[in-house]
């Protein structure tokens, strides 16, 4: 761990909220995720300075993902900010900007954890309020929400931005009305929450939407929010891009899939879509001059093969560490082909032994041999070898530590 503990004192503004409304001890701990932000390291520290009242003890901790002097930046104004500062620098960047929160949050040592972006759209001014929120309403979780009264998303720049966030505000809203009742912007990334309410062990962040993993995962019984107005980015350009659109997309799948019903229903969707690849391949090596039986053995490998991959990446991502790749795809494989060979004794013995028709016995032999394929591939390929990990699939990144005072 790389701490840089400040000796020279800034200047403090006024305490945002009186002396009653924090009550002691009301401890916390800001967790910044940076990646290449050195052009807001020192504002956001000089403003956490004249936000933060001198009575409520503080400590701020980067975790940062740069690939610039983002970490050297933060050294040079550490002397500067009037609280501890720590950066904890990650040389692989596992799960984006929610593994980096993680990791915040395990390093965090107060009552309270306050998680705000690094290019001060988030307002650190809020930081006393969130904290005060918490202590007056008993809550775990205090929300700085763009969406209640008194909010506003006036920082997004340009109508498209807007439309992606109502957007996906409203699907995560839709797939999780109960986890997320109560919480009106799901998609901020500006909030407060106790430390005792954090499960660090159940958190599988993939993107940057860390709120919404905490809600569904370990949300805390008693939620509040807080308005704030969204701001202009200080300095810098938007990490937002399609690619961590579609990291959100995929981080949606894996949060609503998380129960055994959910996966076999989606298991089954994509099952059903790889019929497509295999009519395909079954198609063009027919029209090849292939003989049916065998193109037909090789166009299931097309199928297979679009299958595993869609498995892979929406409904087991969380797991493919317990195994490595190769193991992964020849246990799938073995598996999705054994279907084919088990289908057909299965409809004889429905025909013959209980007398059923065709139709009723192949229809009955699809079910089963679906719900043992399902079951076969969360136990065989994708669940924990008991005392192993794959090798390089583990997770976590390294971090860089060095001390200054």
């Amino acid at each position: 761990m790389s701490s840089f503990e400040s000796t020279v004192p800034g200047e403090l503004g006024e305490p945002a909220v009186g002396a009653a409304e924090v009550p002691e001890p009301g401890a916390v701990t800001i967790v910044v995720p940076t990646f290449n932000e050195a052009g807001n390291v020192r504002e956001l520290l000089r403003r956490i300075t004249e936000s933060v009242p001198a009575r409520l003890p503080c400590e701020v901790v980067f975790v940062d993902d740069s690939t610039d002097d983002t970490p050297a930046v933060i050294t040079r104004a550490a002397p500067d900010c009037s609280f501890p500062v720590t950066v904890l620098h990650r040389e692989q960047p596992v799960g984006g900007l929610g593994g980096a929160v993680v990791e915040g949050l395990r390093a965090a040592t107060s009552d309270w954890i306050v998680v705000m972006d690094g290019d001060l759209q988030h307002p650190p001014s809020l930081v006393p309020e969130l904290v005060a929120a918490g202590e007056r309403s008993g809550a775990g979780l205090v929300v700085a929400s763009r969406y209640t009264k008194g909010g506003s998303r006036a920082g997004l720049a340009g109508g498209y931005r807007v439309a992606v966030s109502r957007g996906a505000t409203w699907l995560t809203k839709t797939l999780f009305p109960r986890r997320l009742h109560g919480i009106s912007d799901p998609m901020s990334g500006f909030f407060a929450i106790r430390r005792s309410a954090v499960t660090a062990g159940v958190l599988q962040p993939l993107g940057y939407k860390i709120l919404l993993e905490l809600a569904v995962r370990s949300r805390p019984r008693q939620v509040t929010e807080v308005p704030f107005v969204f701001q202009d980015r200080f300095a810098g350009e938007s990490k937002s891009t399609a690619r961590e659109g579609f990291r959100f997309l995929r981080h949606l799948a894996g949060l609503r899939t998380a129960s055994p019903l959910a996966r076999m229903i989606v298991f089954g969707l994509i099952g059903a879509t790889g019929f497509l690849p295999n009519l395909l391949g079954l198609y063009a090596l027919t029209a090849a001059g292939l003989h049916y039986l065998p193109a037909e053995i090789l166009a299931n490998q097309f199928g297979v093969a679009w299958n595993f991959l869609l498995i892979e990446h929406l409904l087991f991502r969380e797991r493919r560490r317990h195994r490595g790749r190769w193991d992964r795809v020849g246990r799938f494989a073995l598996l999705a082909n054994a279907d084919l060979v088990l289908r057909i004794p299965l409809i004889a013995l429905f025909v013959h032994h209980f007398a059923m028709s065709a139709l009723s016995a192949t229809a009955l032999a699809l079910v089963t041999t679906f719900v043992l394929r399902f079951i076969g591939t969360e136990a065989l390929v994708y669940l924990p070898r008991r005392g192993r990990e794959a090798p390089g699939e583990s997770g976590g990144g390294s971090r860089a530590a060095r001390r200054a005072a």
